[in-house]
């Protein structure tokens, strides 16, 4: 089975529920899909075991040598990447159309690093993460293959949790396919619904069966109601009500997920969503 605990936006506690379950089951192989913001190594700890460049994009580099200065490279670019015979890097899509009209073959399309994948050993088992590197581009490719990279140590059918990226874009989707099962944390505000709602409709387009809980519900019990009443009127499970509790950023300033607090009310509730996950 595959797990993702996914968001609406950052900040939900995603990550939060996601160590927890982590540190739950040790027999379990992690993914950190959050490859913009990986922190699920810093939770669990570790040592690093794998380590490996990630090539996800391509950059277009002049021969100076060979370029003729005709400027059909410069009028052929639409993100205005090519000025005065030069490619600016943070421009390039390296949609090859440069090469295409260049005459001289002056233009070539060169490999771009844009992260690492990195295999991590902890004591709960084997963590899949990656570091892109900042302003690329290309983190649904990543993902991918920090996916990829995770399957290579599953032994026995052994479940994946997976900590997926916030929001609705391309690395989530990437985070949601394939996956049996996805658990959405909310928060009570209003932008929380409107986002649950957004990325609900992802795991509905990829029929992954859903799950709901609600972070810091007592916040705001009036919302913390609206969504109650939005996940029975969209037949969605919520598993669970994680209270507001102080005892989470001790755990995080002391780099522990949860529940290793025992008397922790959000340790608690958290325990009680995932045996209502295994049971399921």
């Amino acid at each position: 089975m595959q797990l993702v605990v996914i968001s609406g936006k950052g900040g939900t506690g995603k990550t939060t529920v996601a160590a927890a379950f982590a540190y739950l089951n040790e027999k379990s192989i992690k993914v950190d899909c959050d490859v913009d913001a990986s922190n699920l190594h810093i939770l669990l700890g570790g040592e690093d075991i794998e380590e490996e460049n990630f090539i996800g994009a391509k950059m277009a580099h002049i021969d100076l040598d060979k370029c003729i200065k005709c400027g059909a490279c410069e009028k052929v670019c639409r993100f205005g990447a090519i000025h005065d015979y030069v490619i600016e890097p943070l421009k390039c899509e390296g949609c090859a159309a440069c090469t295409v009209v260049c005459s001289q073959e002056a233009i070539i399309l060169e490999d771009e690093i844009t992260g690492k994948t990195i295999t991590t050993r902890t004591k709960q088992g084997i963590l899949s993460r990656a570091e892109m590197v900042i302003g690329a581009e290309g983190s649904g490719k990543l993902v991918t293959q920090v996916r990829k990279n995770a399957m290579k140590h599953r032994k026995n059918d052994e479940m994946l949790i997976l900590d997926g990226t916030p929001g609705i874009g391309c690395a989530v989707m990437a985070s949601i396919t394939g996956c049996d099962a996805a658990l959405i944390v909310v928060e009570p505000t209003q932008s929380g619904l409107n986002d649950f709602e957004r990325v609900l409709s992802l795991t509905k387009f990829f029929g992954v069966k859903t799950f709901v809980c609600i972070n810091k519900y007592d916040i705001n019990e009036e919302m913390t109601l609206k969504i109650e009443s939005f996940c029975k009127e969209e037949d969605i499970d919520l598993l669970g009500k994680i209270p507001f509790d102080p005892m989470v950023k001790e755990a995080v300033n002391h780099l522990k997920p949860i529940v290793c607090y025992e008397e922790s009310k959000a340790s608690k509730e958290i325990i009680k969503i995932w045996n209502q996950i295994n049971k399921i």
